[in-house]
């Protein structure tokens, strides 16, 4: 009867548990008001909150001006960009992300890049966010775009692209991916 018992407890107890790591839902769009900033966006984030007020002040401006390197996004449709998954750090009070996430968004979009391989998240000042994901990212800057396959990094932009457009330092990430992969089955 013990046995019984103590086994009906450790199931009660298992339930509970999963129960409770359920009801832990992640804040999506999650907007706060600060006295030097103003509106500023925090953590998990879509893209469609980037297209509304006061965002969309910068966000729309920079997406329809910005000039994409067709040839380039040529190659990322050859390189297979929509295998991997992307995380992006931004924060909305930075010129930076006004600059550089929108023209990001607009590369995306050319390649009809699957939103839910796409990861948004925004710190605030000090680059940290709601659920600490910046720390598991090591994010001292922002924005900072991050390429993964597999759920593995395999390469990184901060701030705005070394070789002055995005969708290039994007090739870059990939060919060398790639050429990381050719080494390997060698």
């Amino acid at each position: 009867m013990k046995k019984i018992t103590k086994t009906l407890l450790f199931t009660a107890a298992s339930l509970l548990a999963f129960q409770s790591c359920d009801s832990q839902k992640v804040v999506v769009n999650r907007e706060v008001e600060t006295t030097n900033d103003g509106k500023m966006l925090l953590g998990t984030q879509t893209k469609n909150q980037l297209q509304k007020a006061p965002y969309s002040d910068w966000y729309v401006k920079e997406h329809d001006e910005y000039a994409i390197d067709q040839k380039t996004v040529e190659e990322l449709k050859k390189e297979k960009l929509n295998s991997y998954g992307i995380t992006v750090f931004l924060g909305t009070w930075c010129e930076d992300s006004h600059r550089e996430v929108p023209r990001l968004m607009k590369i995306l979009e050319s390649i009809n890049f699957p939103e839910q391989k796409l990861t948004i998240i925004a710190v605030n000042r000090k680059k940290e966010s709601p659920s600490g994901e910046e720390g598991v990212y090591n994010i001292q800057k922002v924005p900072t775009i991050i390429v993964q396959k597999y759920g593995k990094e395999i390469g990184r932009i901060i701030e705005y692209p070394t070789t002055g457009y995005l969708e290039r330092d994007l090739l870059e990430i990939l060919k060398k991916d790639n050429t990381n992969l050719k080494d390997l089955l060698k």
